[in-house]
């Protein structure tokens, strides 16, 4: 029976992901370190008010993700936002957003390993980073290797961890608020939401600065768009995943800053710590630190595990596409790209191994580390613009399959606009930022060398 499975036509990924890994998928790729350890920083722009920017950049993402699942609904296929760069904008338009997403995916899956180690050292102080970090990467590896559905059932439960601390500490968060749990039962209220210097503590433009860090906290949903070559359902679980996911994120995301910055003054946070931490030390869970260190552990990992998959499946699509070696499309067995794999792994243990080196000659490696993953975010939206660009062609080159589509873009194509639009003022605003500067021209620098190494390149192929 299991062999009847294996028989896919040459080239053909297994379709074995359900509709519920295909969100905690999602959930997973979005909801990473940056919400349990970063939100901090974007606080510190724009104050109380950075609820309201999480909220924008929701909806930014309840949009692209609407017109990516428009899209899917008739054409289910792995990479399927990069096709549609191809098809409806430009082929330059894959191609970067092919590369994009590996880039982006390697730098993110680095960083998270790094990561790793140093939560690690929590328990193990006098563990080696790159023990650490070598184990996790052949780990999370095999997973891969072994087959998209051991992927996707690492990845439910990676993220099914962060998604229960999440609704505890929202849970707990607002009976500290409203009840007094933790405070002799003296219900703390909202005041903390505008008693620091008002609501808006940043103006308009340090709420616009808080949007760049938010975009890159909420990158990673888009990886529904690769999973759907290897959903058992992909009409079914696409549609069913775009409803709900985003929805979910919203809630766990501003749900979780709501908390943190009702509780704690906003001004007062550098010197909090882990918000998370100490909400829960603040209720009596003992233990608090140990819970979330391990909580924040299994988010570095999901982030890195979610990073090889999303990129080797994007690596075996440039193969497939004649756009790098043709050995990335090679399939193992168990039908997933094992080269790709491989190779994407890899690419995050040379990091790892140079960042160990660096750290050997200077105590400010961590400096350049977080410029290079910052350097990410720009790549990072390149989906984001393909999606709400290439649907507008899509829509009109499709008229009669989209008559009776149950799953349009809503108030088309005014919607398209208006999210290019603040996606196009939020770059602008983060060359503006001099805390972001430096790391969004290394992410354009890369883009044009992209751009002009795809036009050289067609040019000698024809």
């Amino acid at each position: 029976m299991a062999k009847n499975k294996d028989k896919l036509p040459d080239g053909q990924l297994q379709r074995s992901l359900t509709s519920n890994q295909m969100q905690m998928i999602a959930l997973g790729g979005t909801i990473g370190v940056g919400l349990f350890m970063g939100s901090t920083s974007t606080i510190k722009w724009t104050g109380p008010s950075v609820l309201l920017a999480y909220a924008f950049v929701g909806l930014l993402l309840y949009l692209v993700m609407r017109a990516l699942g428009e899209m899917i609904f008739i054409n289910p296929t792995t990479g399927s936002f990069a096709d549609y760069a191809t098809n409806y904008i430009h082929p330059l338009a894959g191609y970067l957003t092919k590369w994009s997403n590996v880039f982006q995916y390697i730098v993110v899956g680095i960083s998270e390993v790094i990561a790793v180690s140093q939560y690690l050292n929590y328990w193990w102080p006098n563990l080696p980073g790159w023990i650490s970090g070598v184990v996790v990467i052949a780990t999370l590896t095999l997973a891969n290797l072994a087959s998209a559905k051991a992927y996707g059932t690492m990845e439910f439960y990676f993220a099914m961890i962060k998604v229960v601390t999440i609704i505890l500490m929202i849970v707990l968060g607002v009976m500290v608020i409203f009840l007094g749990l933790g405070n002799h039962w003296h219900a703390l209220g909202l005041s903390n939401l505008w008693s620091h210097g008002g609501f808006f503590t940043g103006g308009v433009k340090g709420f616009i600065f808080s949007l760049s860090i938010i975009v890159g906290s909420y990158q990673g949903i888009e990886v529904l768009g690769i999973t759907a070559g290897e959903a058992a359902n992909p009409r079914h679980a696409i549609v069913s995943s775009v409803k709900s996911v985003v929805w979910r994120i919203l809630i766990f995301y501003i749900g979780a800053i709501f908390v943190i910055v009702t509780i704690y003054p906003w001004n007062q946070l550098a010197a909090v710590g882990s918000p998370f931490v100490e909400t829960f030390s603040k209720v009596g869970i003992a233990g608090a630190a140990g819970i979330i260190n391990f909580v924040v552990l299994t988010a570095a990992m999901s982030g890195a595990n979610s990073g090889i998959y999303s990129s080797s499946r994007m690596l075996f699509k440039l193969s497939r596409d004649k756009e790098t070696s043709g050995v990335f499309q090679k399939l193992s067995s168990h039908h997933v790209p094992y080269v790709s794999i491989l190779a994407i792994s890899g690419g995050i243990l040379l990091g790892l191994i140079l960042n160990t080196v660096l750290s050997l000659y200077s105590k400010s490696t961590a400096n350049i580390f977080v410029l290079v993953y910052s350097s990410s975010v720009l790549p990072g939206m390149v989906p984001w613009f393909v999606i709400l660009w290439s649907e507008l062609s899509f829509r009109r080159s499709n008229k009669e399959l989209l008559k009776d589509h149950p799953f349009k873009m809503p108030l088309y194509p005014l919607t398209n606009y208006f999210a290019i639009f603040a996606l196009v003022l939020i770059v602008i605003f983060m060359f503006i930022n001099p805390e972001t500067r430096i790391s969004v021209s290394i992410g354009a620098g890369f883009l044009v060398l992209l751009s002009l190494f795809f036009f050289a390149t067609n040019k000698h192929k024809q």
